[in-house]
């Protein structure tokens, strides 16, 4: 079911809150859609649209955070039966998605060895038609920043919705049964950097926090992301 963020802005789950895509409605009515979950996710996605009396093709942009398969498994689906003709990314991920691969791993723990050994989820590929760069405002339902947040992948962003002060943070934070914490270290390219990066989020301004793992905080967004920070020595 489709959630409401603010007027031009809602969470459109695609696994329960565990993984999220958002829905932007610009000024022509038309959708920008922030991720694809996974393979499958489609079927989900058209379902929400449908709630907020959106039709697939109403949807002209996709924003991808990074190229992991639980937020662009889907994408190739969406672009094809949407028509989509801007799909945008970071410069530093842009190259993975016409080949379907995923990032790297940060070998340098544990749990990245263990995932290096396990066979890569690949996914269909699909073009990306531009890429993006840090602070670059996307024209579009109001303005959407980019917020270049690596760690977790080299081009793993964040988006900072101008017009209703929210942040999507992405993977940088993640906000499981309502409890602020890490990606795993096993899915980032470079976990420390993945946690530096977060620093980024105290230099904006914003009153909602929207996770692509987990439900949102309203209102109390940049409070509590600051509180999480501090706790982890990041302040």
């Amino acid at each position: 079911m489709a959630i409401q963020i603010s007027k031009n802005i809602y969470r459109l789950p695609t696994l329960g809150s565990f993984i999220n895509s958002y829905a932007l409605i610009n000024g022509d009515s038309s959708i920008t859609l922030v991720d694809c979950g996974l393979e499958g996710s489609s079927k989900k996605l058209f379902r929400d649209l449908a709630q907020i009396g959106k039709h697939p093709k109403d949807v002209v942009n996709i924003v991808l955070t990074h190229a992991h398969d639980d937020h662009v498994g889907g994408a190739a689906k969406m672009i094809a039966e949407c028509e989509v003709k801007n799909v945008m990314m970071h410069e530093e991920d842009s190259e993975l998605p016409p080949n379907g691969k995923t990032p790297a791993r940060d070998d340098s723990r544990l749990s990245g060895k263990i995932m290096k050994l396990l066979p890569e989820r690949g996914y269909e590929p699909f073009a990306i038609t531009k890429k993006l760069r840090d602070g670059e405002i996307i024209d579009t339902a109001g303005g959407l920043k980019v917020i270049h947040t690596p760690g977790h992948t080299d081009g793993h962003i964040s988006l900072l919705h101008l017009e209703s002060e929210t942040l999507i943070t992405g993977d940088s934070i993640f906000n499981m049964t309502s409890r602020m914490t890490w990606a795993l270290s096993g899915f980032c390219v470079n976990y420390k950097q993945s946690q530096d990066t977060a620093r980024k989020f105290l230099d904006l301004d914003f009153k909602n926090a929207c996770f692509t793992h987990g439900p949102e905080i309203r209102d109390l967004g940049k409070s509590r992301i600051k509180q999480f920070l501090s706790k982890k020595g990041l302040d």
